[in-house]
């Protein structure tokens, strides 16, 4: 067992930290606030290079680092801080001291710096590979930063209204916009009058993506001029930033499922709760796992590595675990600027200034940089041009948005109600919080800020001369919960689950969400258990069956006789083919190439001839086009589709895994690959973790979402994590590639083997199996500042 002790400022008390064998740290303090100052050492000492990038990237400071290449994503990044009240936002998060606990969490971060900064042999590499240090950190910073946040819906209402102003009639336009998105529960977008966007820029949304894109280091960009800095200011298909083409944006795919079974139908007679939320897969991994312990706190899950406490897990009494609700959060308003004064916008009858901030960005090499930055009262404004500011209103600019950090509010509840009490204070992002508690109890809850539109849905941009201003926001308590459900269980997958009763017409909250394959499959598996285990849990949170896989399978075993033998010969390989995208398939191989390198690309084309209205839909949606594809189509069509895309996939499998069919399989092009962001700058380094072979897809319970370009993932479950509520130490979880950010740390890939085999690691809770688990003890001893 290794020993290390260090003198941290601050502290009441001394502090220890024992670090289990799977690297999750166990952290027990005096008092709650000295268990939050650890965290954030703790923190730093496994993800000093991430939560350091996490914070430059946040507040707009790449360039100071990394050169003039990164000043417009600075730029961008600036339009989206938190600039309000600031006793306002500390207040904003519930009851606890928000703003003690952050600072305390934020000292501890610092104290690692400082000691970074004495004893270089403790930085991580990166800092000497881009000659770069640490920098020590504010309490606001923690709150101020937005950007990293998930909340909808501009792409796609912006998206809508490009698909709308190139159909023949509005009715033809959201036709044809159902292929992009489907909009559920059914409702019919309201069009603002004067709404049209033929002529809207192609940039329009660049600076939105730049300040929601990740960070990037390829060596043209780092090596960029001054001159050639606003060049990288455009975001390509997968989310790189660059100086080539930009791509036609579409919503993130992240999402996620969760599901609680109450002990009524539990083989333990306990619940059961399950979490594996689904988000872009990083290295080091977005998620970080910890055990805090002090008097009044007794916690254990996952958050992010910046954010005190943990979104996800449980506090001895009751667990909790999140999805992603897809409440719209945002809009675009269209402004109209004063011909005789840009500098203003209409409103009402007349007109108000843009409030125009001037900030000196730090470059590296160089000069700072002035920029000037736009505001309305409806938001930051991502364009001007031609008479026209395009603002965006957002739950960003409100108090208490800060991504996750209402989790503070709901550490110590012990009762659904407390819970849902707690859950006032949540604004962002829009979640599915789920719970279970000792007692047997469970609930879910909706929460987040909802926008009262009185004006319009949401669907689409709108003016901003007032008529469609936000009133304010529904009550917490106006979105839809359950409590101790007659059923005895709960589950959410992204989907839309507002209940039947509820008035979706009437509040507005959304209407766009995630396709409904992972919440049916996961209702089907959970409706059919009446002594639903722990092990059931994990092997559904694995499962890999994809409902559109199966239905295009159907469809190519009805198909007549093919001419093509090398259709015959695909219809072959899928005869027996269940719907099952196992990563030893070769069938799941062949029919996801059928489908999005071929099939899907030819059904939109035939759905919609006009190449310009066709860009702006890919991936497109797929319960609409497998819709039409069923019965939208006559036979033969239908046929000659299906019959041509069989032919080329067989030839593309063939082309990447050989001539024989026995020898392919899905994991052989469909992998996980965990690249570090400076493998560009450093080839050998070593630092990627993979590539592991994956089964699924974005439609199975298993969301496994990639690029059709190289199959490699992109979105998925990262952490998971299963619990057995009141015998905690059986609670199981992985987070993928290791806990660590360190690439010299020996918890930096240890968990991807792990999670590669769809296996878990303990979550161990109690303090003999800590212990006994223990390979690293760490004390902390008070020191003056």
């Amino acid at each position: 067992m290794s020993v290390a002790t260090y003198a941290l400022p601050g502290l009441d008390g001394p502090v220890e930290i024992r670090v289990d064998r799977w690297g999750l740290a166990h952290i027990r303090a005096g008092t709650a606030l000295d268990a939050f100052r650890a965290q954030g050492f703790n923190a730093a000492r496994d993800r000093l290079w991430q939560l350091d990038l996490w914070r430059k990237r946040g507040l707009g400071l790449l360039a100071a680092d990394f050169g003039p290449g990164y000043l417009a994503q600075d730029r961008a990044a600036r339009l989206f801080l938190y600039r309000g009240d600031m006793a306002a936002e500390w207040a904003a998060y519930g009851p606890q001291d928000t703003r003690a606990i952050v600072a305390a969490f934020v000292s501890g971060i610092n104290a690692y710096v400082a000691l970074a900064e004495a004893r270089p042999d403790l930085r991580p590499p990166e800092f000497a590979l881009t000659g770069t240090r640490p920098a020590l950190w504010q309490p606001e910073d923690v709150v101020r930063i937005r950007s990293h946040a998930l909340i909808r819906n501009v792409l796609s209402e912006v998206a809508r209204a490009r698909v709308l102003a190139r159909g023949r009639s509005p009715a033809d336009g959201l036709a044809t916009d159902d292929l992009r998105k489907r909009i559920s529960p059914p409702h019919e977008p309201v069009v603002p009058d004067g709404l049209d966007a033929a002529d809207w820029p192609d940039d329009l949304l660049d600076a939105f993506r730049l300040a929601t894109a990740p960070v990037g280091f390829g060596p043209d960009r780092v090596a960029a001029t001054r001159a050639e800095a606003w060049d990288w200011s455009r975001v390509d298909a997968h989310g790189t930033v660059t100086r080539g083409p930009r791509s036609a944006p579409k919503e993130p795919a992240e999402g996620s499922n969760n599901w609680v079974v109450g002990p009524a139908r539990t083989a333990t007679g306990r619940p059961i709760l399950a979490s594996d939320p689904h988000r872009v897969y990083l290295q080091p991994s977005l998620r970080y796992a910890v055990h805090l312990t002090a008097p009044g706190l007794d916690v254990i899950g996952a958050g992010e590595p910046a954010l005190p406490g943990i979104s996800i897990g449980h506090n001895g009494h009751a667990a909790f675990s999140l999805t992603i609700a897809p409440i719209d959060q945002e809009d675009l308003f269209v402004c109209e600027t004063d011909p005789a004064d840009p500098d203003r916008y209409r409103s009402g009858d007349g007109w108000e200034p843009i409030a125009r901030v001037a900030e000196r960005i730090p470059v590296r090499g160089g000069p700072d940089e002035t920029v000037i930055l736009g505001f309305t009262r409806h938001g930051p404004v991502l364009r001007e041009e031609r008479g026209r500011a395009f603002a965006l209103r957002t739950v960003w600019t409100e108090p208490g948005a800060a991504a996750y950090l209402g989790s503070l509010a709901y550490l110590g509840a012990t009762t659904p109600e407390a819970f849902g009490e707690a859950l006032r204070h949540w604004s962002a992002p829009s979640v599915n919080q789920l719970y279970a508690d000792a007692a047997g109890r469970i609930a879910w809850f909706m929460a987040g800020k909802a926008p009262v539109r009185p004006g319009h849905d949401g669907l689409l941009p709108v003016p901003g001369d007032g008529r469609y201003d936000w009133a304010g926001f529904h009550d917490p308590g106006a979105l839809p919960r359950s409590v101790d459900p007659e059923a005895g269980w709960l589950a959410t997958a992204n989907e839309m689950n507002l209940p039947p009763d509820y008035p979706a017409e009437d509040r507005r909250v959304g209407f766009e969400w995630a396709e409904p394959w992972r919440a049916r499959r996961i209702r089907a598996v959970l409706g059919g258990q009446d002594r639903h285990s722990l092990a059931d849990s994990r092997a559904l949170q694995g499962d890999v069956v994809s409902e559109p896989a199966r239905r295009l399978a159907d469809l190519v075993r009805a198909l007549p006789a093919a001419d093509d033998p090398d259709a015959a010969a695909a219809r072959a390989v899928l005869a027996a083919f269940d719907g099952a995208l196992h990563h030893g398939s070769a069938a799941a191989a062949l029919i996801e190439v059928v489908w999005v390198r071929h099939l899907r690309p030819a059904l939109l084309a035939a759905l919609v001839p006009d190449a310009g209205t066709r860009r702006l839909l890919p991936p497109g949606d797929t319960q609409s086009l497998l819709e039409r594809l069923e019965t939208g189509l006559d036979p033969a069509t239908r046929a000659g589709l299906i019959s041509d895309a069989l032919g080329a996939g067989l030839r593309t499998c063939r082309e990447r895994m050989g001539a024989d069919p026995a020898h392919w399989s899905w994991g052989r092009l469909h992998h996980a690959l965990f690249a570090h962001p400076l493998t560009a700058l450093a080839p050998g380094s070593g630092w990627d973790v993979g590539p592991l072979p994956v089964g699924g897809a974005a439609a199975s319970v298993m969301h496994a979402e990639y690029r059709t370009d190289t199959f490699r993932l992109t979105h998925g479950a990262s952490f998971r994590m299963v619990v057995d509520v009141g015998d905690w130490d059986r609670s199981v979880f992985i987070n993928v590639p290791g806990q660590s950010g360190d690439p010299g740390s020996p918890h930096y890939a240890d968990l991807a083997p792990v999670w590669g085999r769809q296996d878990y690691v303990p979550m161990l809770y109690g303090r003999a199996a800590v212990d006994a688990a223990t390979e690293t003890v760490i004390t902390l001893t008070p020191s003056p500042a």
